[in-house]
This record gives C-alpha cells, structure tokens and sequence, in this order.
C-alpha cells in the first residue's frame, strides 16, 4: 500500500480507511456505516466490495504480508549480489512500510487472532518465509553468527522498526527522512552488535539473543512475529 503512486482504487480507499478505524477504535468499535462515510459511500454500498468487515480484516492483514514478502524478492532479485546493499535495501523497505502503514502495525497486533484459521495460517506462513529473506543476507554478512542468532536478530530489528506506532505525536520527532535514517542506523547496529555477538562465540550471550527474539516476536514485532 506504502509504495504506490497512482491514485488509489475505491477499493484501495475502502482498506486504507478501515485499516485507519480499526487501529484507532479496535475491530468491533467500528461500523460498516462508519467505514462507507470515510470514503463517501453507504454503509450497504461497501458490499459491492467486500462481503463485510471480516473480510476487510482478512485482505488488509493478508495483503500486507504478501507486500512486504514480493517487495523482499524484488529486492533480492535487484542486488546484484552484494549482500550490504541488499540488507540495506531490505531496511529500507521495511521502514517505509513501517513509517507508511502504521495502522496495519497496530491492526495486526490487536486483531491477527480474529482472522479465520486458514487466513492466520497463511499470514504466518508470508512471514516466516519473509524473515528467511533477511536471515539469509544477514548471515553471508555475519557467517559466525548461528542460524537461531541470526533469525532472533532479525524479529529484533522488526520488532525496534514496527515500533513506529508508539513514536509519539506528530511533530515530537525528526521528519519523515531524520526518523528513517535513525530507525535504519539503528537497525544497522543491532545486526552489527548481533555479528560480533557471532565472532565471539559466547554460548549464554547467544543464548541471551535467542530469547531476546522470541521476546520481540511476542511484542511489538507487528506483521513480521512467526
């Protein structure tokens, strides 16, 4: 949803404004009327589109998975090799995401429980395949760093990057352009401490880095917590 350029479909507007009223007001805090008044259409005109909240839920929480899954491809796709640039890239694209959709941060954390058990599944089955991406360019970088470190690192990094929602109010912070380059030195920091973590070779501080990420995956991690 971040990436695109062109003028939204009604479709599109109806997710964005749902995404929007969900985060805000909670799932069921939020009518069919109210979501169709956002776009300017009728309650009842919004069944032209989608056969009720649920199914807004489902698309949103789905949709964004596969987002962030074909933007990794894409990315990897582009890198030409050099395994810097394409962690950067990946960084990159997280944060714009992160920045850009905050709702759908906050909707997946509050409501990811109320999808159907199949439309859950393949949420998490986007996920885990999307934190495969980043594990492997961060272990060609960091080679000492063990599978288990390298995957807890990278829920790490989603879970400071997905915190985005709990920055403060508009206006508390750096621009657009100052939050990203933090949020992406910082990111970039905590893979390097994670490698050297690797070339020392310390069983408890790997250890330490593990359950740091399944911290991270039950907290703030937002889409990205299989």
């Amino acid at each position: 949803m971040a990436t695109r350029t062109d003028a939204p479909t009604r479709r599109e507007q109806i997710l964005r404004e749902a995404a929007r009223l969900f985060a805000e007001r909670g799932f069921h805090g939020v009518g069919v009327d109210e979501i169709g008044a956002a776009v300017g259409i009728s309650g009842p005109g919004l069944y032209r589109h989608f056969a009720g909240k649920d199914a807004m839920l489902a698309e949103l929480l789905v949709g964004i998975s596969e987002q962030l899954l074909t933007g990794g491809k894409r990315r990897v796709a582009e890198s030409g090799g050099d395994p810097g640039a394409l962690l950067d890239s990946l960084i990159e694209g997280h944060i714009d995401f992160a920045l850009d959709d905050r709702p759908l941060i906050t909707l997946h954390d509050r409501e990811l429980d109320r999808l159907r058990d199949s439309d859950r599944k393949l949420v998490r089955q986007l996920q885990r395949q999307y934190v495969e991406l980043w594990v492997a360019v961060v272990r060609e970088i960091h080679p000492a760093l063990a599978e288990p470190s390298a995957r807890s690192a990278v829920h790490s990094v989603f879970g400071l990057l997905n915190s985005t929602p709990h920055l403060g109010r508009p206006g508390a912070l750096p621009g657009r352009a100052g939050t990203a380059e933090l949020l992406h030195r910082m990111a970039r920091g905590a893979f390097a401490a994670a490698g050297a973590d690797g070339v020392g070779g310390a069983a408890g501080t790997s250890d330490a880095a593990v359950a740091a990420g399944a911290a991270a995956t039950d907290g703030a991690a937002g889409p990205v917590r299989a």
